[in-house]
């Protein structure tokens, strides 16, 4: 009754992750988990000899699971996320490993049509350019999530295809680190994405995402071509707005010369693009450094689907090629929501027909959007930011 017994471990899968580690059923389960593996891995191409020498007292890892409940890009404020990644030594050593390899972001950049800043600033992110890949065993770590069915069958999946990429010889197994979900080497690629986007950039015949940083970077300014990258077109930047603007005429998709049209101008003071559209984005609302977004920081999102990173990414770049960082101030010092706020904000939201998401509290785009057409609805600024006054007008109109 095979469906029946996975129906049960998941039961008590679900109860491991509320208890914590604590709560982990016993090794016998775990071994007897990565014995079942053997059919899946064998139809996906892996040897026997491959798969036992992958496995070799790889042991359940309670850190792993426990990693579970966290992951900051979601958690902490924008300016907060903002701030670290945009450090004053993520950008020093930036601007360091950008004239090591010049040759070689040149290289990538010609090849791909992505813009250096944009892989530089991943790389930047990922793992402070090379400084930290994750300790753990991509292995041993996608073993453990697969095993307690977190994200359901995701992690099941990217162990079988981590298996395929020990089999066609591109990494050791003790070579094969990572973060606690399994993403690996220089710039942190997830299995499946290696096997999609990684590239040979110096011919060797390995994709070799660990130890080389030509095959890495390439790798990542592949990956953002096949994810739409347009060549020429920023990711955004950071706009002034005028006095009096109209907001409502101010949203939506508009061409770079709409924008200037009603007034809005970089605070670069550079020319708007000539060619291309974006949106107006105000991650912390009104108050907050305003910008212009275009495809291209959708296409970074691809990468990681937070808000916050794509737009640590593209001000990292920037900066470690000359940028001189925000004219505007975050609103530090305002009271934010708290997560059981933004809860009963998106509820609030549903019951008016406007949100039908997850009641998460996390405001990304879908919430954003929500957001902005109540605000317009009621004559409030449409920044689409969450705020205490918000919730107090939607509790107060119900």
């Amino acid at each position: 009754m095979p469906s029946l017994t996975r129906a049960l471990r998941s039961l008590v899968m679900a109860v491991v992750l509320l208890a914590g580690p604590a709560a982990l059923p016993a090794r016998a389960d775990f071994k007897a988990f990565v014995a079942g593996l053997w059919p899946e891995a064998q139809a996906a191409g892996v040897s026997r000899a491959t798969f036992d020498a992958a496995f070799a007292g790889v042991t359940l890892d309670a850190s792993v699971v426990a990693q579970t409940k966290r992951q900051s890009e979601f958690i902490r404020p924008i300016w907060d996320y903002v701030g670290s990644a945009v450090s004053t030594s993520r950008i020093s050593r930036g601007r360091a490993m950008a004239e090591q390899w010049s040759e070689t972001v040149a290289a990538v950049e010609r090849r791909y049509g992505v813009d250096r800043r944009v892989f530089l600033g991943i790389w930047g992110m990922e793992t402070s350019y090379g400084s930290f890949f994750g300790g753990h065993s991509v292995i041993r770590a996608l073993a453990s999530l697969a095993y307690v069915r977190y994200r359901d069958d995701f992690f099941r999946k990217e162990l079988i295809v981590a298996l395929q990429i020990l089999e066609e010889g591109h990494v050791e197994k003790a070579d094969m680190k990572g973060s606690w979900a399994g993403a690996m080497g220089h710039t942190q690629f997830m299995p499946s994405s290696f096997m999609k986007h990684a590239v040979d950039a110096t011919g060797d015949g390995h994709k070799d995402i660990w130890g080389s940083v030509p095959d890495a970077l390439a790798s990542t300014a592949n990956y953002l071509k096949q994810h739409g990258w347009q060549s020429g077109l920023p990711w955004g930047f950071e706009v002034i707005l005028p006095e009096g603007l109209d907001f409502k005429q101010a949203l939506g998709r508009k061409s770079f010369s709409g924008f200037a049209a009603l007034g809005i101008k970089r605070a670069d003071e550079e020319a708007m693009p000539s060619r291309g559209e974006a949106n107006l984005f105000l991650p912390a609302g009104i108050k907050g450094p305003k910008f212009l977004i275009t495809d291209n920081f959708k296409v970074i999102k691809a990468y990681n689907s937070s808000d916050a990173y794509a737009m640590g990414v593209g001000l990292l770049g920037d900066t470690i090629y000359g940028g001189e960082g925000l004219t505007g101030r975050w609103p530090k010092a305002d009271k934010r929501i708290t997560k059981a706020e933004g809860v009963a904000i998106q509820k609030l939201l549903n019951q008016r027909g406007l949100y039908n998401g997850k009641y998460d509290g996390r405001f990304g785009e879908q919430s954003r959007e929500a957001v902005t057409r109540y605000q317009l609805s009621v004559g409030m600024v449409p920044d689409g930011y969450a705020t205490p006054a918000l919730l107090a007008r939607l509790k107060g109109s119900r």
